[in-house]
């Protein structure tokens, strides 16, 4: 409630868009997500729960950086309007 208006000020600019703080923080959750599941697949297959950590630590700084470029690439495509979609049909 107290923090609801610098959040949404944190999170979002003028425009409407996402912030690069708000992707920061959704690429860290997502990488902890997906750090976690690497780690239990390198265990099954190698069978050695050092050699799963080992893996999912290597992967996890490389794959939080590409998520955040990923994400910001995406930010800025340009985003079309229902009105414009229609308008393409008619």
């Amino acid at each position: 409630m107290i923090l609801d208006q610098p959040l949404k000020k944190l999170f979002s600019n003028k425009s409407g868009k996402d912030s690069n703080a708000k992707s920061l923080l959704k690429s860290i959750s997502w990488r902890i997500v997906g750090t976690i599941d690497t780690i239990v697949i390198s265990y099954f297959v190698t069978g050695e729960f050092v050699m799963a950590l080992s893996i999912g630590s290597v992967e996890v700084f490389s794959k939080i950086i590409l998520y955040y470029l990923h994400e910001r690439v995406w930010e800025s495509a340009p985003k079309t309007k229902a009105d414009d979609t229609q308008q393409e049909y008619a």
